[in-house]
């Protein structure tokens, strides 16, 4: 065998060999390095049992948002969750809130990076229904130039929306007993999963804040394409 049919035979080996060792580094290693984010809330030990490795591990019963029904600046009916699997992204303002307005411009940014991404979905509720009709809520909207149907700002009964507040998301929201007409709040933004579990809270008046909040989405898209693949 010459030394010209060798280099082709050594060529066309490293050829084949280049698919299965990608193939081990995202089976193997990247298993290892792949950290999935927290999820947030109580959590419980379930009867029910997985096995990994070869060991029976408990299941967990974890904290998860409950489904509800709001009404958006467009008077449409929106029904959490929606009928398919979206990653969603929350927060609760009111339109005569002032610091609101760099609340809402901080989630806006992030509506607009995943704008033409149909897994994610966007919410903000009003803590203000009284005042806060949907008419209001659109005239509000509009300024954020954003589609109705990717970033729906949300209004419906008063009792229900503070309960899903302090129960569900587990944020402040409740009248300001020393400022009559000002709500106290929280101005994080909440990053929630197909599985309705808390993932995320991020402070929408940092930068680092939401840079992180974008980059977790992508872990959490990251996340959902392994458990389709089994990766």
């Amino acid at each position: 065998m010459n030394n010209q049919s060798l280099k082709k035979i050594l060529i066309l080996a490293t050829i084949l060999a280049v698919p299965g060792f990608l193939y081990y580094l995202l089976q193997e290693k990247g298993k290892n390095r792949y950290r999935p984010l927290s999820i947030f809330g109580p959590k419980e030990v379930a009867s029910t049992f997985h096995t990994r490795r070869g060991q029976r591990i408990p299941d967990t019963i974890y904290h998860v948002i409950s489904d509800f029904k709001l009404t958006d600046q467009s008077g449409n009916v929106v029904l959490f969750p929606p009928d398919s699997n979206h990653i969603s992204v929350f927060n609760f303002f009111y339109t005569r809130c002032a610091d609101c307005k760099q609340m809402n411009r901080s989630m806006g940014k992030i509506v607009e990076q995943y704008e033409h991404n149909k897994m994610l979905q966007f919410y903000s509720i009003s803590i203000d229904p009284e005042n806060d009709s949907p008419a209001v809520l659109k005239s509000y909207s509009a300024v954020f130039n954003i589609r109705a149907d990717k970033w729906r700002f949300l209004t419906g009964d008063s009792s229900l929306i503070f309960k899903l507040a302090k129960n569900d998301f587990r944020v402040n929201a409740m009248p300001d007993k020393e400022n009559p007409g000002n709500i106290i709040h929280s101005r994080m933004l909440i990053l929630v999963d197909p599985q309705k579990r808390i993932r995320g809270y991020y402070d929408s008046s940092s930068k680092e804040q939401i840079d992180k909040l974008a980059d977790e989405i992508k872990v959490l898209i990251a996340e959902g394409l392994r458990q389709v693949t089994g990766l």
